[in-house]
């Protein structure tokens, strides 16, 4: 590594400190902090897709390592699901510019997706998944963290109330099902997508968008996709109440279940008729 690509990495780390530490990095050590996402000993397999929220991610927790107070420690994992090469060599290339010792594995989940037609991102997305938590788990780490943010939580919220007709909710962590003992955490979970495209832009980063064979073959795939269409309409709200992401936010942080019609709790289903009279619901009207 030449000087001036040393000084362009330096200069990347010390923006999240200084440039950016009221909007990214304080929002992230906050979310550690809030939601238990490290502990003392643990072993993080940071997973790199190649898009900006992951290389962001890398990035810091490289810097919690070096500054936190908890000590951990971090393997940063990117896997190949079958990119074209241009693609596979850009999430490489941005790896060795932004200093990150990325350690890349190979499978072919887009050679098994590409002829699915019902649901084939969401067959994508679970794949990728199991493939990361086994590579995670045969290099001895205990979590596996994702470059989720705060508007992928909120577009979900909305997305399973309008599409799912649910409420629901994108959690900080998650112990794993099908991989006992290794737990998923996200911790952007406070940091805003915006503010994201801000760093990458003022450090003139290009990253991945999305380098699946669905988006190469039709642009308007990920156009017409829900999550597209959620994120405009949020865009839209927030024009006439700026308060709109906030809000959704807290909404599912504070649960009146005393007003809920039902919800479901593992397998189990509750229905306010279930014990109505019990409770004697009352009205404040009279």
């Amino acid at each position: 590594m030449n000087r001036k690509q040393m000084e362009f990495y330096q200069e990347v780390e010390r923006s999240l400190i200084k440039k950016y530490r009221k909007v990214i990095w304080s929002p992230f050590t906050q979310a550690v902090r809030e939601y238990q996402l490290i502990n003392p000993g643990d072993k993080i397999a940071v997973c790199i897709s190649g898009g900006k929220d992951s290389m962001l991610l890398a990035k810091l927790i490289q810097e919690l390592q070096r500054h936190g107070p908890v000590p951990f420690e971090a393997v940063y994992l990117s896997m190949d699901p079958g990119y074209a090469n241009k693609n596979r060599e850009l999430l490489i290339s941005n790896a060795e510019k932004l200093h990150v010792p990325m350690e890349m594995f190979s499978s072919q989940i887009f050679d098994t997706v590409v002829n699915i037609e019902k649901n084939p991102c969401y067959l994508c997305a679970r794949m990728r998944r199991g493939y990361l938590y086994s590579k995670a788990r045969e290099l001895g780490c205990n979590k596996i963290a994702l470059g989720h943010h705060f508007n992928d939580m909120i577009e979900t919220v909305v997305m399973g109330m309008l599409y799912g007709g649910q409420i629901q909710t994108m959690m900080p962590k998650l112990h794993s099902t099908n991989f006992p003992g290794m737990e998923l955490i996200r911790p952007l979970y406070l940091v805003r997508e915006d503010d994201i495209i801000a760093w990458a832009k003022h450090h003139n980063l290009h990253f991945l968008q999305c380098a699946c064979r669905f988006t190469e073959r039709s642009a308007e795939q990920e156009d017409l996709s829900k999550r597209r269409e959620v994120k405009r309409m949020i865009a839209e709200w927030m024009k006439i109440n700026p308060q709109v992401e906030k809000n959704i936010f807290r909404s599912v942080h504070r649960v009146n279940l005393s007003t809920i019609l039902g919800y479901k709790q593992e397998e189990k289903e509750y229905f306010f008729l279930d014990d109505y009279d019990r409770k004697g619901n009352k009205t404040d009207i009279g």
